[in-house]
């Protein structure tokens, strides 16, 4: 009988948003649209994984070779810097195929067979780990790789990485303290809709109270109804993102390979689709709780006496 008391109050709460559509639908809308935020920035730094990923690998060393190096003394360097614990991938570009690339890049083409000489040295070019991809990681192989002695200089552009990263983690820390603030208003928000409902039923309270209802008793559909406005609004939060998701993916996807990366959009997975809902029904609860303790036990029939 316990349970299904406790179904028959569940099915109750629905009724009763049911009596008022239009209010119930408009505070639900309000609580999808501020749970779709927090969500949507969820998502964002989600898929931002996939371009820090492809950032890493941005962390490209290039290393210069002196002249006069022999084809012996180029295959020794080689080997050393391919036995480097911090080092992925070694590739080697000779003076002449960096020639040749120059001038299918920069359109010149004929005019530079007319160099007395070639002009580009032979270059190595050096792909750190994952763990020494990072700017740090990789300037402190940069100065164990110019050691060589077959080696002129090395050359590391990082700086724009280093900024990018510096706004990307200002953007993380920004967005989880608004989505913190709006899961706070969504649960102020409900408070304040269930403290409007039971003030609106303040004579029928008294009156249950007077037939000897139990706080319990009476609190029961107020949090049930919460639960409800949590629920429907984290699946209009759903909807919602999956909207947003499919308007802004051309653009985001465009903007991917500006930055030489690959994007796919993902977006909730099954399990933080639950988790959405379920932050969401408990959110509503506690505003509802928060609510209800305060207003239903200050209400008592021998107060109007």
């Amino acid at each position: 009988m316990y349970f299904i008391r406790h179904l028959q109050q569940a099915l109750a709460s629905i009724g009763e948003l049911w009596r008022m559509p239009i209010s119930s639908l408009l505070t639900m809308a309000v609580l999808g649209v501020s749970l779709a935020l927090p969500t949507a920035l969820h998502l964002l730094m989600k898929n931002g994984q996939q371009l820090r990923g492809s950032w890493d690998s941005a962390a490209e060393i290039t290393l210069f070779m002196k002249e006069g190096i022999n084809e012996n003394q180029t295959k020794n360097v080689l080997r050393r810097i391919g036995l480097y614990e911090q080092v992925s991938k070694v590739t080697y570009i000779g003076a002449e195929d960096a020639l040749e690339e120059f001038k299918t890049l920069s359109g010149f083409g004929d005019a530079l067979s007319y160099l007395d000489k070639n002009p580009l040295p032979s270059v190595i070019l050096v792909v750190p780990t994952k763990q020494y991809s990072s700017p740090e990681g990789a300037r402190e192989l940069l100065e164990k790789l110019q050691q060589q002695p077959e080696i002129a200089f090395g050359k590391l552009d990082v700086t724009w990485l280093e900024k990018l990263t510096a706004i990307v983690n200002l953007l993380d820390d920004a967005a989880l303290a608004l989505g913190v603030l709006l899961l706070l208003a969504v649960a102020l928000v409900i408070a304040n809709t269930i403290r409007l409902s039971i003030l609106n039923r303040r004579e029928e309270i008294e009156v249950l109270k007077l037939v000897g209802a139990t706080n319990d008793f009476i609190r029961r559909p107020f949090l049930y109804t919460g639960i409800w406005y949590g629920l429907i609004g984290g699946l209009i939060a759903w909807v919602c993102v999956s909207l947003i998701l499919w308007w802004v993916e051309g653009a985001l996807v465009g903007l991917a390979n500006q930055l030489g990366s690959e994007l796919t959009l993902s977006g909730l997975s099954f399990s933080e689709f639950l988790i959405l809902i379920a932050l969401s029904s408990g959110l509503g609860w506690l505003g509802a709780y928060g609510s209800v303790m305060r207003h239903v036990y200050e209400i008592e029939p021998e107060n109007q006496l």
